[in-house]
């Protein structure tokens, strides 16, 4: 069933303040603010109520080249080609702390769920974890042997997912520090990566023009998108999981339907690169930012309640890859058969041959299905099975406690 929206996606609002690039945008939790940094050294908090006043904030020596607004909405984190790391109270004060966080310039910043860490990642090819409130270093990852341009946290915090100029995507476990996946199949610099929320897959975008989407359990690529005809700069799930956003040099903005694997919508607004976008954290807006030095707000206009909550129970199935996608055709698992003519053959026969091949194909695409949901009921198995032996652990210790 194809994706039911109420009409496109519109402009809402545009900010004119910056003055060179926009690099990064981030909504607050309560949806009321928004936070742009830019090329020229500032960050810029914007009001989504009308007729109330953008607050510049000063304090980084180079390019502020991500922004993220904590969970709470308390705090804004901010990362600089001067190769500092800032925590900011989004008040008219603007007051900041600053923290030396890099040898080379941080490109990355992001909160994990609980808003007690934050990853940074950097040109010293570097991921480092911290903790917010006492501002500590806690450790390194260091296993990228070029730039490292983006990391995230899942959204149960127990993994990190960073992107690289190495080419590769790799999947950190938080607990042990160590790389338990490198994803290699991008063609070239990744710029942007960020976990689904279930937190089962990634998606990332690059200079290859591509967007690629892996499970990370089973660590394959679940879907592969080339609509864009320039580099991928960022990219931004919907809360449902359903939809992708995408920024890209071509001047676009992009909405993939993930259900169904196909381009939705096109969006021109900036005018040369769009830089940065993401959603709001309910999903019913979007901001971009440009080297236009303009920040876009879109309304999403996607019937809420039909995308949330139809589409996120049968999305489950498709990220985990029980039910095959359009855009898995990509990744190989259905090939679709092209004959050259030849004439010798009649239309009727042309039309068996078909007609059988048509058959077949459906047949092994019921057969994977069948595959894939077999593996996917082991996988929950062993979930549910880790999950039991957690409890039994805890119970011993709370019974250990007690006669002690």
């Amino acid at each position: 069933m194809a994706a039911v929206c109420e009409e496109d996606p519109s402009l809402e609002r545009h900010f004119k303040g910056h003055r060179d690039a926009v690099t990064s945008v981030d909504f607050s939790r309560a949806k009321k603010q928004i936070v742009s940094g830019s090329m020229d050294s500032s960050l810029m908090i914007w009001s989504m109520k009308p007729q109330m006043r953008a607050y510049r904030f000063v304090g980084h020596k180079d390019a502020v080249l991500c922004v993220q607004f904590s969970p709470s909405g308390h705090l804004v984190a901010s990362g600089s080609r001067d190769k500092t790391v800032r925590l900011w109270i989004p008040s008219i004060k603007g007051e900041s702390t600053v923290f030396k966080a890099h040898t080379a310039t941080v490109r990355s910043v992001h909160f994990s769920s609980d808003g007690q860490s934050l990853v940074t990642a950097s040109d010293d090819k570097t991921v480092k974890v911290w903790t917010v409130h006492r501002q500590k270093f806690l450790f390194s990852l260091s296993q990228h042997i070029n730039w490292v341009r983006c990391a995230r946290f899942s959204p149960d915090g127990r993994l990190i997912v960073s992107s690289s100029d190495d080419k590769t995507v790799k999947l950190w476990d938080k607990t042990s520090r160590e790389c338990i996946h490198s994803f290699c199949e991008h063609g070239g610099f990744v710029n942007h990566v960020d976990f689904h929320p279930s937190g089962n897959c990634i998606a990332a975008g690059g200079t290859d023009s591509t967007v690629k989407l892996w499970d990370v359990r089973m660590n394959r690529l679940l879907q592969h998108y080339q609509v864009h005809s320039s580099v991928v700069n960022s990219l931004s799930f919907h809360p449902s999981g359903n939809y992708l956003v995408t920024a890209s040099s071509d001047s676009t903005l992009k909405i993939l339907d993930l259900l169904e694997g196909r381009l939705l919508y096109t969006l021109h607004g900036h005018q040369g690169p769009a830089t940065c976008v993401a959603f709001s954290r309910e999903g019913d807006f979007f901001a971009s930012g440009g080297s236009d030095e303009q920040v876009m707000v879109w309304k999403t206009n996607f019937d809420a309640d039909y995308c949330d909550v139809v589409k996120a129970q049968k999305y489950g199935s498709s990220v985990d890859g029980t039910h095959g996608t359009a855009s898995e055709m990509d990744c190989g698992i259905h090939h679709k058969k092209t004959k050259t003519q030849d004439s010798s053959r009649t239309h009727e026969q042309q039309d068996e041959e078909n007609s059988l091949a048509n058959t077949l194909e459906h047949i092994l695409g019921q057969l994977d299905v069948l595959t894939q949901t077999v593996s996917i009921l082991e996988q929950r198995l062993t979930l549910t099975e880790d999950k039991l032996k957690e409890c039994l652990e805890n119970q011993q210790k709370i019974l250990q406690n007690k006669t002690n």
